[in-house]
């Protein structure tokens, strides 16, 4: 009977892992977008936290003020990266059931 029990936990963890994988090539395929400065800077992030994107309106390049736009970009990705982690976090969340797993995002 323990045998059985061990079997049936084997394949339920052979299953979570085969939709871990799954998940992770859905998240490589989402995408989320936050932007800065009122538009002014714009970042495209993956669901696996890799910047695609970076759009910055020419209004915002100031030869005179740079560290303004650096400012703008630096809150546009990490804005970006961080709404992408939320995401993982939540779509990890659907396939656990709640469970905060460490180490699997």
């Amino acid at each position: 009977m323990a045998k059985g029990g061990i079997g049936n936990i084997m394949k339920q963890a052979q299953q979570m892992q085969r939709r871990m994988a799954e998940l992770q090539e859905e998240l490589e395929s989402k995408q989320v977008e936050a932007s800065s400065g009122g538009g002014m800077v714009t970042a495209v992030v993956s669901g696996k936290q890799q910047l695609l994107d970076l759009k910055i309106d020419p209004t915002a390049v100031d030869p005179e003020d740079v560290e303004m736009l650096q400012d703008l970009v630096t809150a546009a990705v990490n804005e970006a990266i961080k709404q992408s982690q939320k995401m993982a976090q939540e779509e990890m969340g659907k396939l656990t059931g709640g469970m905060n797993i460490p180490g699997l995002f």
